[in-house]
């Protein structure tokens, strides 16, 4: 569901009919971008209103809320009459895929084992992946119809996943830490059993090792800590998680993957395609990263970990943009029918989304989310895809001027961006594979050791107990 309103617009904004909607061809360039732009502004505003709704009422009431409100936006922008309907059905729409962005990769991150949780977490970038498939065939079979069918089927498509998330989550189960940060214990621990899969007597007492170390965290963690957002920084090692999750997000902004997806055809367009061929690449192009992804969080990920994937991706997209860029300011497309360069082009951009898929693409949810302690795992969530959001707004509203009126040289800033997240991520990033979320105080030296904490109540507990016997004898 998060991701076909994204990837649908790529499409929509090169149809005839839409711009006929729009009835601005002076100023196309600008709208379009601000169709786009409108939705990501949307974004950020949801996944930060997503760090309250998680805590307040949990993972899984926050998804259905994130559902109600997509169905919402997608009929406004299917049934919009005017350009105004259309961009405040963006925002709604937006603000709710921001409220899902945020949730679902923070859900995943706290049901799944550890030694699975980068596959766990990397299927939601699969499923991100198969929806740009589907919105990107979709946008080519509706460049054929001849009215206002063309762009307001494939919108009002965005109601069915809605539709099916919202009533599908009710049999998802709660987040079991959430619950025992509610006093639920018992349902947390009923929770904990049904994830193992609890068949075997071995099986009961791994489980239930795993909950007693998640409790004992977490109600620890309860003692020492509010849902501030300025525990974000109040020490040194909570600072260094958030910037390592904020860091993460925004980096893989900085890879350009949604300047891709978004403004896919506008670049094949400016490597001398037409429309009905860009829409055609684009939509092979989608096909591409899911399988990548399949690949890369089945059988690598959870293997060499989250930092060396990073470097490699920023590493590689130093390469392919300054082979694009080349490309693009040797051959101008305006005036060279240099068919090699086109496709060299090409091949660029799909190997862009390959190694974005096998980087980023997964890694960046996985890191974000999983590197907080339970009290802040939502907030800090939260403000790590918020951004994600901002820069994906800053992108979306600049770069189809920017493709236009500066060309080869819009991508040298990406060039730029990618070498510079590489030292940082180099020398900065910890590597979290394998380790339990509990675990995560140690790697990043957090002052407070939550099992001190209890020992310590436990303790004091003791001692009052023994004061009141004495005092009652």
């Amino acid at each position: 569901m998060p991701i076909y309103p994204s990837g649908i617009i790529a499409s929509i904004i090169t149809f005839g009919r839409f711009k006929a909607f729009i009835n601005n061809p002076g100023n196309y360039d600008t709208l379009s971008g601000a169709v786009v732009s409108t939705f990501t502004g949307g974004c950020f505003f949801g996944a930060a209103l997503a760090g309250w709704t998680n805590d307040k009422f949990g993972r899984k009431r926050t998804v259905q809320l994130g559902s109600l409100i997509a169905l919402w936006g997608c009929a406004m922008q299917a049934g919009a009459n005017n350009f105004a309907c259309m961009l405040i059905g963006r925002i709604v729409a937006g603000f709710a895929i921001g409220i899902l962005s945020m949730t679902v990769p923070l859900y995943n991150t706290e049901i799944a084992p550890p030694k699975i949780r980068g596959f766990v977490v990397g299927l939601a970038q699969q499923m991100i992946g198969i929806g740009f498939i589907v919105a990107n065939w979709v946008g080519y079979g509706c460049q054929f119809l001849k009215n206002d069918v063309q762009w307001r089927l494939p919108l009002g498509l965005q109601l069915i996943p809605a539709f099916l998330l919202l009533v599908g989550a009710q049999w998802m189960p709660f987040s079991p830490r959430w619950l025992l940060e509610q006093g639920r214990d018992e349902e947390a621990r009923a929770v904990v059993y049904s994830l193992h899969g609890v068949s075997t007597p071995e099986d009961k007492a791994h489980a239930e090792q795993e909950f007693i170390e998640m409790r004992e965290n977490i109600k620890a963690e309860i003692l020492v800590r509010s849902r501030s957002i300025r525990d974000l920084w109040a020490t040194p090692a909570m600072t260094r998680r958030t910037l390592v999750a904020v860091g993460v997000q925004v980096f893989g902004q900085f890879s350009g993957i949604n300047v891709l997806n978004y403004f896919g055809p506008t670049m094949y367009k400016s490597l001398g395609l037409n429309d009905s061929q860009s829409l055609l690449v684009q939509g092979i192009y989608g096909a591409v990263g899911p399988i990548a992804n399949f690949i890369f969080i089945t059988l690598i990920l959870d293997t060499v970990g989250r930092k060396k994937p990073l470097m490699f991706g920023a590493a590689s997209f130093v390469v392919t943009y300054s082979i694009l860029s080349a490309i693009v300011a040797t051959y101008p497309p305006e005036t060279s029918t240099n068919h090699a360069a086109q496709r060299a082009g090409i091949a660029m951009i799909f190997m862009t989304t390959i190694f974005f898929s096998v980087s980023f693409g997964p890694v960046s949810w996985t890191l974000a989310s999983e590197v907080f302690p339970t009290r802040t795992r939502s907030i800090g969530t939260s403000v790590a895809t918020c951004a994600n959001w901002a820069f994906n707004v800053l992108f979306s509203q600049v770069s189809n001027m920017a493709m236009n009126n500066i060309r080869w040289k819009y991508y040298v800033i990406f060039i730029i961006l990618n070498a510079i997240d590489f030292v940082i991520i180099a020398f900065l990033f910890p590597e979290t594979k394998g380790l339990t979320l509990e675990e995560m105080a140690k790697l990043f030296g957090d002052e407070v050791d939550t099992h001190d904490v209890l020992g310590q109540r436990h303790t004091e507990k003791a001692e009052s107990d023994d004061k009141q016997e004495l005092e009652h004898v």
